[in-house]
C-alpha cells in the first residue's frame, strides 16, 4: 500500500546482509516545490554499495532492509516541483551520494554539503518527507531536493558518466584541494576504480603522473590511462629511484599496505591523501612524518558546487571512466566480480534492463 505523497518504484534490493539483490518495489516521495525527479538511465557499481548491502559498515551506516544501493545514477528529469528553477523535464541530470541537508549549518554554508551533520546519503539514510530508509540508484526513478541534482554534459556517453558521481569526485576534489597541476609531481598507488580516474585527472591537470602498482599486468594500461611512468611497488629498487621525489600522492588502496614506503617518496612538505579505507588501523612510524614535515591526510566525496565543477571540466576534456556496462540482472555476479577485482574499471547497470521485471 503506497504511502500519503508517494509512489511506487521498481527497484533491486537485498533484504538482509546474507541475501542477493533481487526485483522490489519501493516507495519515492511525490516531488514537492524544491524537488527533480529523475528517470535513471545507468547507475553505476561501487565497492560501497557491496559494503552497504552486506552491512560491513555497521558501525558507520548501518544497513537497514531492504537496502537498494547505488550512488552513481545519471538520468533524464521527468518532473520538477513549482519552484524548480535549476532543472527542467528532458534535461540530462546525475545524483550522487548525497540527496540533502538543512543547507543552514556552518558546513553548508561555506558549501561543504558533504561534511555537514545533516547530510542525507543516498542510501542509509532516513527519507525526510515520507520517512523510512532512503533508496539508491538501482531503480527506475530517484526524487532529490534540486540543489543536489547535477547537470551532465551532454557530449559524454551517460554510462561512462555514472561512475565519476563518486569514484570521480573522491579523487578529483584532494587533486584540486592540494593544488595538483603543472610543475608538480604526483603519484597515483592502486590503478583500480579510484585510481584509474585519479590517473586521467591528474594528467589532465598537467602534472607528471606516476602510478605504484602491484600487478604488472596493468603497466600497459596505466600508461594508457595517462601515466607517464608505472612504477611495481613491491620493487625495492624501483621505489628507490623515486625517493623524496613527490609534490603528492593519491593513495587509493583499501587493502593494507606499507604507507611508510610512500611516505618516504614525498618532498618536503610532501602529502600523501588516503582515499581506500583499510580494514584494520594503519601503522607508521612518526619519523616518516617528522622527517620533511611530511602530511598524511584523507578525502571523502567533494561538494556538489565541486563536482559539478569536475563534470563541467569532464565535458571540456573529455573525460569519463572505463565502464563494462550490465544488465540488473547481472548484478550479484558483477559483485563477486569485483571482490576478486575482475572489472576494468568500473560497473554501469543499464537501467532500462530493470523494465522487464
Amino acid at each position: 500500500m503506497s504511502k500519503p505523497n508517494a509512489y511506487t518504484a521498481k527497484a533491486y534490493s537485498a533484504t538482509s546482509s546474507s541475501s542477493p539483490l533481487a526485483p522490489d518495489t519501493i516507495q519515492r516521495r511525490e516531488p514537492t516545490d524544491r524537488d527533480v525527479q529523475i528517470e535513471i538511465l545507468f547507475c553505476g557499481v561501487c565497492h560501497s554499495d557491496l559494503h552497504f548491502v552486506r552491512n560491513e559498515w555497521s558501525g558507520v551506516m548501518p544497513a537497514v532492509y531492504p537496502a537498494v544501493p547505488g550512488h552513481e545514477i545519471v538520468g533524464r528529469v521527468t518532473k520538477v516541483g513549482s519552484k524548480v528553477t535549476k532543472m527542467k523535464p528532458g534535461d540530462l541530470a546525475g545524483v550522487g551520494c548525497m540527496v540533502g541537508a538543512d543547507l543552514e549549518c556552518p558546513m553548508c554554508k561555506v558549501g561543504n554539503e558533504q561534511f555537514s551533520p545533516t547530510g542525507i546519503w543516498t542510501y542509509g539514510a532516513t527519507e525526510p518527507v515520507i520517512g523510512g530508509p532512503t533508496y539508491g540508484g538501482y531503480s527506475e526513478s530517484i526524487v532529490v531536493d534540486e540543489h543536489f541534482a547535477l547537470r551532465i554534459p551532454a557530449n559524454l556517453p551517460l554510462a561512462a558518466v555514472a561512475p565519476l558521481l563518486c569514484a570521480g569526485i573522491t579523487t578529483y576534489s584532494p587533486l584540486r584541494h592540494w593544488k595538483v597541476g603543472p610543475g608538480k609531481k604526483v603519484g597515483i598507488v592502486g590503478i583500480g576504480g579510484l585510481g584509474h580516474l585519479g590517473v586521467k585527472f591528474a594528467r589532465a591537470f598537467g602534472a607528471q603522473v606516476v602510478v605504484f602498482t602491484t600487478s604488472p599486468g596493468k603497466k600497459d594500461d596505466a600508461l594508457r590511462l595517462g601515466a607517464h611512468e608505472v612504477v611495481i611497488s613491491h620493487e625495492a629498487d624501483e621505489m628507490a629511484k623515486h625517493a623524496g621525489s613527490f609534490d603528492f600522492i593519491l593513495d587509493a588502496v583499501s587493502a593494507q599496505h606499507d604507507i611508510d614506503a610512500y611516505l618516504r617518496l614525498l618532498v618536503p612538505d610532501g602529502t600523501l591523501t588516503l582515499l581506500g579505507a583499510p580494514e584494520k588501523p594503519i601503522v607508521l612510524s612518526a619519523f616518516s612524518l617528522l622527517m620533511g614535515r611530511k602530511n598524511l591526510a584523507g578525502s571523502p566525496i567533494g561538494s556538489i558546487a565541486e563536482t559539478q565543477e569536475m563534470l563541467d571540466f569532464c565535458g571540456t576534456h573529455n573525460i569519463t571512466a572505463d565502464v563494462e556496462v550490465i544488465p540488473i540482472q547481472k548484478i550479484n555476479e558483477a559483485y563477486e566480480r569485483l571482490l576478486k577485482g575482475d572489472v576494468r574499471y568500473r560497473f554501469a547497470i543499464d537501467m532500462a534492463s530493470l523494465k522487464s521485471e
